[in-house]
């Protein structure tokens, strides 16, 4: 019999991939105003939150510059998360709660996305760790 087993090994990730379902999009401010049905947040895609960070720098780099936000997204386990290397290749693909570094400030008990967004796209408080994501059933790609 064959089993195959999961290496553990230390790679370095760049990205951070995101596709979160927003139940309510009126649960977002963009430039002090409420975005009732989700027209001005950016990095929307139908149904879909997207955004594409670079985690050294906490930066949303899919974001419309100019536009400030404070978000408060319930997501619940319509999301996917995805870490990437330099060179765009998927290290880590995850399926379900929203990871704990998607608010940076708060209690997310993995159901929701709680940020603030400067107009250059930074997320304020920024120190990621995935280590919860990373305990999850993952997969390599």
């Amino acid at each position: 019999m064959k089993i195959e087993l999961l290496k553990k090994e230390t790679v370095d990730v760049k990205y951070f991939e995101i596709e979160a379902g927003v139940r309510y999009w009126e649960d977002a401010t963009v430039n002090g105003s409420l975005d009732h049905n989700g027209d001005l947040i950016p990095c929307r895609k139908g149904d879909y939150w997207c955004p594409f960070i670079d985690i050294d720098k906490g930066k949303i780099l899919n974001w419309e510059k100019g536009k400030t936000a404070k978000i408060h997204y319930k997501v619940c386990d319509d999301g996917n998360y995805k870490l990437l290397d330099e060179n765009k290749k998927i290290i880590l693909n995850n399926d379900g709660y929203v990871p704990d570094a998607l608010a940076p400030n708060d209690e997310s008990f993995g159901d929701y996305i709680i940020l603030q967004i400067d107009r250059n796209g930074l997320i304020k408080d920024w120190d990621p760790n995935f280590e919860d994501l990373i305990k999850r059933e993952f997969i390599f790609s």
